[in-house]
């Protein structure tokens, strides 16, 4: 099978809010244009659209049908879409265009947040019928495994808090963060517990935001990009959405996922971590040395548009490449509580 490249991204500014509607085409025309522009590509040119958003967080049926209107209704496309984050639409792009049946492709993925109750809404994804009806949200889950880290002396409060300031201060230089600043390690100690042990900085905001990425088969990449991003490896894994079933502070799907792509001699990485031990776990699971420069765009601590994050990862690891700035990146997304499911990929110039 021939090889794929990202050869355009963009996203949309991470805000707390927008006054957009929950389908998401405000947020979208003006990033598909932005990657038009990038490309020299129009929409006649693309072979395959996939998207990824939520029913769910929308609050109907059917929300990433009227999403297609960000794209126009004539002349007719060839569309799916998937009910996660978009890095799983772009995974199932990028076979596409690997199996020969399409020579681009373009992502996208899309989320308001800001029109519901988050931490309501991800309980949803929990087992209907012994966990969902706890009503467990996604951040009471996270502190929980926070914990089981702490305790085990696998991570301090301080390493949190490390996480989150360079997180901070990495965001300054990203236009697109939600908020960024230069933070003492002592006065994020200082803060109160929002769900102990988590601190408000070591959560990511609830952020209404999209991306959008372009791919292309290899051997036609150098038409859109001078330097295109080459996907040398993807896969994604799942572990058991049973949270008592398995050791929390670890990822065991991260680390497969990892070994299937091989993480060796890479540069950047940015990781989809909602939470700062998260961070930590990632790291270890995909073998990261300190070498390795991890989410210099601030990451999702700085900005978490759901189910347009991951997507947004593999774009700015992407971006790196198409740029210059890098020679081999590694990106990855997560879904899921505690994450459980996990996709990695590779690119390489």
């Amino acid at each position: 099978m021939r090889d794929v490249a990202v050869v355009g991204f963009a996203q949309a500014p991470n805000v707390r809010s927008t006054p957009g509607t929950t389908n998401g085409v405000e947020m979208l025309v003006p990033i598909f244009a932005q990657v038009y522009e990038q490309t020299g590509l129009s929409k006649s040119d693309i072979g395959f659209w996939c998207s990824g958003s939520s029913d769910y967080l929308a609050g109907r049926a059917f929300s990433f049908i009227s999403a297609i209107d960000a794209i126009g209704a004539f002349p007719p496309i060839h569309e799916s879409h998937v009910e996660m984050d978009a890095a799983w639409a772009l995974y199932e792009a990028w076979l596409k265009i690997r199996t020969g049946e399409v020579d681009t492709a373009l992502v996208y993925g899309f989320g308001k947040s800001s029109a519901g109750q988050l931490r309501r809404v991800l309980a949803l994804q929990l087992d209907p019928y012994t966990v969902a009806p706890l009503w467990p949200d996604s951040v009471s889950i996270a502190g929980l495994q926070a914990r089981l880290g702490l305790d085990a002396g696998l991570w301090s409060e301080k390493d949190l808090a490390e996480v989150a300031a360079r997180s901070r201060a990495d965001a300054t230089r990203n236009p697109h963060a939600q908020f960024s600043c230069a933070s003492e390690i002592a006065d994020l100690l200082d803060a109160p517990y929002v769900a102990d042990p988590l601190r408000a900085h070591d959560i990511a905001p609830v952020t209404d935001g999209a991306a959008v990425i372009v791919l292309a088969a290899a051997e036609r990449a150098h038409e859109f990009a001078e330097r295109p991003a080459v996907i040398t490896g993807i896969e994604h894994r799942v572990d058991t959405p049973v949270l008592g079933a398995r050791d929390l502070t670890r990822s065991p799907s991260t680390e497969a996922a990892g070994q299937a792509v091989g993480t060796g001699d890479v540069e950047i990485a940015e990781l989809h971590a909602p939470f700062t031990h998260q961070e930590l776990i990632l790291r270890t699971a995909l073998g990261l040395g300190d070498d390795v420069r991890v989410n210099p765009s601030g990451g999702v601590l700085t900005g978490n548009p759901m189910f347009a994050a991951g997507l947004a990862r593999i774009g700015e690891a992407a971006t790196r490449i198409l740029t210059g700035q890098a020679s081999k990146v590694l990106a990855h997304a997560t879904s899921g509580p505690a994450l459980q499911q996990n996709l990695v990929a590779v690119l390489e110039a």
